[in-house]
């Protein structure tokens, strides 16, 4: 089930927000746990099963790191409890590479190649796997205590809002909020706007831009030329932006809707003058995890200095085979982790005392490549869009004349989508804020700021009704993410 979709605005949600409000508050976890999981069944009842055995593996292991306090077999726990979830995870979404990609020395050497498992990936299970390392890894160190409530503990796991594309929310965060939240009127009027906010980016600026992006990138190669090429990399960079932070938005909005404070996942990272910047604030939850637990262990900084380019490497690299099972995913992170070390190295401090303009433009670029790579459906799709990008070579498609995909609808949207991108809405709503509070008297002061407010809400009902609108005319509309 999308939040996109129908059976969810209209049925799923207000139901379960009537349930939640009216029941007892001892009830509530365990309401929104079971609520959660038959979310997940909705689509994947296949796979529930999976879900539910990674909840349960986790609260076991969780329990024993909890008895086994001050023993060996403690490390033991958790190095089987993170084999066992890696394990989960490594079966269902890298056993057909794996055996694929050794299939090819295989049959350069002559030997018959190996059956190839073809399994099909359970959606989220990257994320709720991640959470649950997250779980067992806090409860070890210490910075929490193990959940003795296993409802409590599937509530952390599989909480609808962020269960199937995020944010990653790890268990120090929100563990306070499983045993005690605060829903206020205002609190929830905030999650209200949220989530339409970030309805209008998915609905009406990243599916109306995908019409374009997809018509271009379905051409074959020899018929892309070095506009329609452009056109289609800066749209998909829009597009994602728009698909994922939008769902992240839809996330963070129903989260406080009920009670929940999840963490931000995006911080206008196109505005960033670095790639380093930009990790900041692109899928901040996902870098935040790999820091905590993977970058910090491995040393981090603290280390000689070629240790830590290896350890960014590293930790780049499966950032990389976390999006995705194909060699695309691994050179994108890999470029990824090369543009951070290089800016390390001496880039960075060029970047740091260089005009804006400049540092800016240089990572624009340098995001866009990495952008073909993961949009790509292969090594040699995404080496031929380069080639045509940087003019190396020419597709003869001159009857795809650009305005054959830019049309109105998709100019606004990527019109609109630029200026969102920025930090431009909360500078005008700052502004406007400043200036009601400047006007002399308090009940001018009152009015003014009441008039804003309606304001506000006369253009988030006319994003929500034209979202409507859109998701009734669209018959396919899922979010990027998912398919991680």
């Amino acid at each position: 089930m999308l939040f996109t979709e129908a059976p969810f605005l209209f049925l799923f949600l207000p139901l379960l927000l009537g349930t939640y409000l009216l029941a007892p508050t001892r009830f509530r976890n365990g309401l929104l746990a079971i609520a959660s999981i038959l979310f997940y069944s909705w689509d994947e009842p296949a796979y529930t099963a999976v879900l539910l055995g990674s909840i349960a593996l986790n609260f076991v292991a969780g329990f024993a790191l909890d008895s086994y306090r001050g023993t060996r077999a403690r490390r033991v726990t958790l190095t089987l409890a993170i084999i066992a979830n890696l394990g989960l995870l490594g079966f269902f979404k890298y056993a057909g590479f794996f055996v694929d990609s050794l299939n090819a020395p295989l049959e350069l050497l002559g030997l018959p190649p190996l059956p190839v498992p073809r399994v099909e990936l359970p959606l989220g299970i990257s994320f709720f796997t991640f959470q649950a390392m997250s779980y067992v890894v806090d409860v070890h160190r210490g910075t929490c205590p193990a959940q003795r409530n296993i409802l409590n503990l599937s509530l952390y796991i599989a909480l609808f809002p962020q269960l199937i594309a995020g944010p990653i929310v790890r268990y120090k965060e929100i563990a306070a909020q499983i045993r005690e939240r605060v829903l206020t009127q205002r609190m929830f009027a905030e999650g209200v706007r949220r989530f339409v906010f970030g309805l209008g980016k998915k609905m009406l600026i990243a599916d109306t831009i995908a019409q374009c992006v997809d018509a271009i990138f379905e051409l074959p190669g020899n018929e892309i030329t070095i506009t329609l090429a452009w056109a289609a990399i800066v749209g998909y960079a829009l597009q994602i932006y728009f698909d994922f932070s939008g769902y992240s938005d839809m996330a963070v909005g129903l989260g406080k809707m009920f009670g929940f404070r999840i963490p931000e996942n995006f911080r206008y990272p196109y505005s960033s003058r670095s790639v380093t910047e930009f990790w900041r604030r692109w899928h901040i939850t996902l870098s935040a995890w790999f820091r905590d637990y993977v970058y910090i262990p491995l040393g981090g900084n603290r280390v000689r200095r070629s240790r830590t380019y290896l350890n960014l490497a590293a930790v780049f690299l499966l950032c990389g085979l976390w999006h995705g099972a194909t060699w695309n995913f691994i050179i994108w992170g890999a470029f990824h982790g090369a543009l951070l070390i290089v800016e390390r190295l001496a880039v960075g401090s060029w970047l740091r005392r260089a005009p804006a303009p400049f540092a800016h433009i240089y990572t624009m670029i340098a995001i866009l490549i990495g952008w073909v790579w993961f949009r790509a459906e292969s090594l040699p799709a995404a080496m031929e869009f380069l080639g045509v990008m940087f003019g190396g070579r020419e597709g003869a498609g001159v009857h795809l004349a650009l305005r054959n995909y830019l049309t109105n609808e998709v100019i606004v949207a990527m019109l609109l989508g630029i200026i969102l991108a920025t930090p431009a809405y909360p500078a005008l709503r700052a502004r406007i804020a400043g200036y009601v509070r400047a006007v002399p008297g308090r009940e001018q002061r009152w009015r003014r700021l009441e008039l804003a407010h309606h304001a506000e809400s006369l253009v988030l009902l006319a994003v929500l009704a034209l979202s409507i609108i859109w998701i009734a005319a669209l018959t396919y509309s899922p979010f990027i993410y998912f398919r991680f």
